[in-house]
């Protein structure tokens, strides 16, 4: 009983290969105005499917979801199906298969990448990678640029923009530990902006930019900024109205701003 189901099971799955082929011989004879052609390339599709899902399954495992590996397989196979050329002489299956795992190897070249690249910046790494194993056995020392360079007839600048995106390969998480307690992580020994600096070094320019300035201003600025009075308590204490105040304020700023400026420290907050 074992040795009969053996047998018809072998039986069907030679009559599926042959009904898939006999779709697919179909479809690629097929004139390119022929009614029927879609519908073949439909069939021929869903008749050769299961040999997408098995090489798909070959790469479950390596991080990426199975129907994803399934999809990306699918489209290998749609690409086997349009490209197949009948009057070649080869046979289908063995030019679908290098087609359908070529697009799954690329789908892992583009999704294994932390950040994503140019294409010729991922071939130029794989390139360099293989260069570097090869070379470091032959010189019997690890390559410089220029050996690579020269081993893959590409310029040093190339070589190194392609070591350069190597490094997108792959990333560190800034919650990562650092140093030898683990209590600190990565993210916090990452430096930031320090915004002080540059307001110290507005505070040292401002002693020289105020003395710069005509006596009546200065009384101005000090009773507005350093006394906090309003500018109708200023207009008040100096006998004069509040419009005159402000005129006078702003063009005390005005100047200090540009006393400022021609001091080398950029724009001032004032």
């Amino acid at each position: 009983m074992k040795v009969s189901a053996v047998s018809a099971h072998r039986t069907n799955l030679d009559v599926d290969r042959e009904k898939a082929g006999a779709l697919i011989t179909a479809f690629a004879s097929a004139p390119a105005g022929d009614p029927l052609r879609e519908r073949l390339r439909q069939s021929a599709i869903e008749a050769w499917l299961p040999l997408a899902q098995h090489l798909s399954r070959r790469y479950i495992g390596r991080g990426e979801p199975t129907d994803d590996l399934v999809q990306v397989a699918l489209v290998g196979l749609i690409k086997s199906v349009d490209r197949y050329d009948i009057t070649h002489g080869a046979d289908f299956a063995a030019f679908a298969i290098p087609t359908i795992l070529g697009e799954i190897k690329r789908h892992f070249r583009d999704r294994s990448w932390a950040i994503r690249v140019p294409r010729r910046l991922q071939e130029l790494r794989i390139a360099i990678s293989a260069a570097n194993g090869t070379l470091t056995h032959v010189l019997g020392r690890p390559p410089t640029v220029a050996d690579i360079a020269a081993h893959l007839g590409a310029t040093e600048e190339d070589v190194l923009e392609g070591l350069e995106g190597a490094r997108a390969y792959s990333t560190t998480s800034l919650s990562a530990p650092a140093g030898d307690d683990g209590s600190l992580e990565l993210g916090d020994t990452i430096g930031a902006e320090d915004h002080g600096f540059a307001l110290a070094e507005l505070k040292i320019a401002l002693g020289p930019a105020l003395a710069s300035l005509a006596d009546r201003e200065q009384r101005l600025l000090a009773m507005r900024f350093y006394g906090n009075r309003t500018q109708a308590e200023i207009a008040e204490h100096l006998g004069i109205s509040q419009m005159h105040v402000s005129r006078l304020l702003a063009k005390a700023l005005t100047k200090l701003r540009v006393l400022l400026d021609d001091d080398g420290h950029g724009r001032s907050p004032l």
